[in-house]
């Protein structure tokens, strides 16, 4: 299959909400950068019901369970983000050297944060890896950086990077 045939494709499956693309960030520092979008279903529900997988197999197979778990949060991310005054710009990064975070969130020229989504109920410092690279380079924009995971203490991994229960997407206070 040709590239542009696999692109009208990609295409016709975000018109109709099946697909969602999410743009590589990247500063003009970098050069270092994979500039390739990420794609994610539009609904956690319809993927899980094409790839036949229910409630009991997803937690028998946690490793299934990430991909979908990544999808949910950003759309929960991207539903919150159209009640601000002030847009939010989403985004992944990743660098040639496989340092990767899930999501990116731009606020205008002024913040970056990133947040990283575990389907694991512990979080260790190697989590933090693709997280730290990011705050290189984004610099002074940097505000936060976030793993998101099956625990259930909010921990400061120092320089404003947390481990936060994902939970807590959905807590109002």
């Amino acid at each position: 299959m040709s590239r542009q045939t696999i692109h009208d494709y990609v295409t016709v499956l975000e018109r109709i909400f099946l697909l969602e693309r999410l743009a590589p960030w990247h500063s003009n520092r970098l050069s270092r950068l994979v500039k390739t979008p990420k794609l994610h279903m539009g609904d956690t529900g319809v993927a899980c019901a094409l790839l036949g997988i229910d409630a009991a197999l997803l937690h028998k197979e946690r490793e299934r369970l990430g991909p979908l778990l990544e999808t949910f949060v950003l759309q929960q991310l991207r539903r919150q983000a159209s009640w601000r005054p002030d847009p939010v710009d989403f985004f992944h990064y990743r660098d040639r050297d496989d340092f990767e975070v899930d999501i990116v969130l731009e606020f205008g020229s002024v913040a970056v944060a990133g947040i990283e989504v575990k389907a694991a109920a512990t979080v260790v410092e190697g989590d933090f890896r693709g997280l730290r690279k990011l705050r290189e380079a984004a610099g002074q924009r940097f505000r936060s950086g976030v793993v998101l995971y099956d625990g259930t203490a909010s921990v400061s991994f120092g320089d404003g990077l947390f481990a936060v229960p994902i939970r807590r997407v959905w807590e109002t206070q």
